[in-house]
């Protein structure tokens, strides 16, 4: 069972990210993976009429996160010590759908797989692997 639901994660991101508010929504969580949506708007388009780069990567390390703060309760501090992409595909004008898993949780580091889909019907965008440094239990 997850250590913070949707709702939890959210409130701590309006306290502690207020920059992100908004940028995508939770749609299923567990401890061992998390779903979630970015709404297409036509500010994340880079030319050539694909959504960016930093979108993809933005979805990928956010989607960790709230997969993290779901395993080891609210914690801010928790921070990003790697993300590697894979770029497979141009991904359309459209929502972008991320689904993070964990690879391993330990005490000091969280590495978890994020995929991202995009279009009609969702095809597998890009592929990211993400590492957390966890903030020391002390």
């Amino acid at each position: 069972m997850p250590r913070m639901t949707a709702d939890q994660i959210s409130d701590l991101m309006a306290a502690h990210f207020p920059q992100a508010r908004g940028f995508c929504e939770i749609t299923a969580l567990s401890d061992e993976h998390v779903e979630c949506v970015v709404r297409y708007r036509d500010d994340f388009l880079r030319p050539g009429g694909t959504l960016s780069g930093p979108t993809l990567m933005t979805l990928a390390d956010t989607a960790m996160y709230f997969l993290v703060l779901a395993n080891i309760g609210p914690q801010p501090l928790a921070v990003t010590s790697s993300l590697q992409i894979n770029f497979l595909r141009k991904p359309p004008p459209a929502d972008l759908h991320a689904t993070a898993r964990m690879l391993k949780l330990g005490s000091r580091l969280a590495v978890g797989e994020v995929h991202l889909r995009g279009g009609q019907p969702a095809v597998l965008v890009a592929q990211a692997t993400v590492t957390y440094a966890l903030p020391d239990p002390r």
